[in-house]
């Protein structure tokens, strides 16, 4: 194919943001009908892969608000009588993503199912964080394949961050092509017109921006349970981290405005909701690029705090951008609560500045030390990032002691993953596999101990618990969380299911207390 013929097909995975995008099935077409190799080398060619050096350089375009989503009359009911099912992978601001593509699936027509074998579209909305992530889709993929022989009609689809990558769109090129539907994290609002694109037409539909969409309000949302909430306020990230892919899959920092944040959160309250959790890649970066007001997440949490709603959470904050404006408004209390997950990947101030994480190891423990001054009773939790490029032993010996020196009372714990187009992948690694599980077998037993001690002092208290419904392992106890997320499992009737009940804990364990329910519910004002 030559540069002529090149020019001339419109190019599915699109730069930028066009306000009005139309699709060119017909070209996809006449493209795929080409071999195999000529496809994967038009999107090789095409492909605008994630590129950190690019990506650093990008301004602050301005970003266009849209408050007017909608499903096109001629879209409406086509997934009437079928079912969908959306498997993701991955961080909470995925499971959100699932929830709105739920809703737009739900407002087509279709019905959610868990069977796939019922399922006339089945999704898989993934996660690039770590190789782990990726391994379980391509197996997914691998598995679904006979379905997908067994029924031609189903449309399986690959969306996500995964999606955002080069070398994942190649492969899936190359290897699965029972695979219909491909796109990306900036135009799940485009998903109504993919599907008719992937029902109707021929051969694969791929759509993937690698510049950042805008903000559309009004998605529909199909939320789970009538509990908890999550709430987007952002999206993006501009810090950078050098083992981090997140920039390039998800794009810069842009913010919704504040008056539609409260007004959801209001309309969720109304709902009955109990709990609403802040979203963002880097929450606490909330507002930074609202260029007309000056407005941060301490400003919001401190709006959101009037709304009665009995709980709100935020997550995940970088240190970098948790000012004191944000500690002075949790300190304030109320329906804010004493959690704060706080990532620090490394206790040591040379791997946190090869991970360009822009602070030291002084940093992080100044600021714990003015969250705590400020919120005696907060509980802290963290990210560790075992075995990065050449940590030697004396570097990771300095996480092992931070974690000891804050008292985390939980963290999540990983080996290195190298992602493909990070500046930490390009590193050279000295350090051996079995030194490195190792270190994450010693930070582990440490995580574990220092969570039996916080888990401890809650022996005979008496803690609010909001029930999110029947325990994992017996139906017949219940579980839910205390505002510094610990779990609790007890014996209480289903009515409870969805309430704050007080609970008196009757047993301690090194991840979950037991207890038993004394009273039916408890008034949070």
């Amino acid at each position: 194919m030559n540069e002529k013929q090149r020019k001339e097909m419109t190019q599915q995975i699109r730069e930028g943001n066009p306000a009005d995008v139309k699709s060119d099935q017909d070209n996809l077409n006449r493209l795929k009908e080409k071999t195999s190799d000529d496809f994967v080398k038009y999107f090789q060619t095409t492909y605008q892969p994630p590129d950190i050096k690019k990506a650093r350089k990008r301004g602050k375009e301005e970003v266009k608000y849209h408050q007017d989503f909608s499903v096109s009359d001629d879209l409406v009911g086509i997934g009437k009588g079928k079912k969908f099912l959306i498997r993701t992978y991955g961080c909470q601001m995925n499971e959100h993503d699932t929830e709105v593509m739920s809703g737009i699936l739900t407002e087509l027509g279709y019905e959610a199912t868990t069977d796939t074998h019922e399922a006339d579209i089945i999704l898989l909305n993934t996660c690039a964080i770590r190789e782990n992530a990726e391994n379980k889709v391509f197996g997914e993929l691998g598995h679904l394949k006979p379905l997908k022989r067994e029924k031609p009609e189903l449309i399986l689809g690959v969306c996500g961050c995964m999606s955002q990558e080069e070398s994942v769109v190649n492969k899936i090129l190359e290897k699965h092509h029972h695979v219909d539907l491909i796109f990306g994290t900036h135009n799940i609002h485009r998903l109504p017109q993919l599907v008719k694109e992937a029902m109707f037409g021929k051969e694969m539909v791929l759509e993937v921006w690698s510049k950042e969409g805008d903000i559309i309000e009004n998605l529909p949302k199909a939320r789970r349970g009538k509990t908890k909430a999550w709430v987007n306020i952002m999206y993006g990230c501009d810090k950078f981290c050098t083992y981090c892919i997140v920039p390039m899959t998800r794009g810069k920092e842009r913010s919704r405005r504040p008056e539609d944040i409260i007004q959801e959160v209001r309309h969720l309250a109304a709902q009955g909701y109990k709990e609403v959790t802040l979203l963002g890649q880097n929450v606490n970066a909330y507002g930074k690029d609202l260029a007309d007001i000056e407005f941060g997440l301490g400003d919001l949490m401190d709006e959101i705090r009037k709304i009665d709603i009995p709980r709100v959470r935020f997550t995940t904050s970088h240190p970098r951008d948790f000012d004191d404006r944000l500690i002075e408004v949790l300190a304030k209390g109320g329906n804010l609560m004493p959690y704060i997950h706080l990532p620090v990947q490394s206790g040591s101030s040379e791997v946190l500045k090869q991970m360009n994480r822009k602070y030291t190891r002084e940093d992080y423990l100044e600021l714990v030390g003015k969250i705590k001054n400020a919120i005696p009773h907060a509980a802290f939790t963290t990210d560790i990032i075992v075995g990065f490029p050449n940590e030697t032993d004396e570097q990771f010996e300095e996480t092992m002691t931070l974690y000891e020196e804050v008292g985390f009372e939980s963290a999540y714990t990983f080996i290195y993953s190298p992602r493909e187009g990070t500046p930490a992948a390009k590193k050279k690694d000295d350090v051996p596999m079995e030194v490195k599980k190792a270190r994450l077998q010693r930070l582990n037993a440490l995580v574990n101990d220092y969570s039996n001690k916080a888990l401890q002092k809650y022996e005979g208290q008496v803690v609010d618990v909001l029930v999110e419904g029947e325990s994992k392992n017996n139906p017949n106890v219940l579980a839910g969380y205390t505002p510094e997320q610990k779990l609790v499992n007890f014996e209480g009737p289903k009515s409870a299911i969805g309430q704050i009940v007080k609970v008196r804990v009757t047993n301690t364990k090194t991840w979950t207390l037991d207890g038993e329910m004394i009273e039916e519910a408890a008034e949070v004002k």
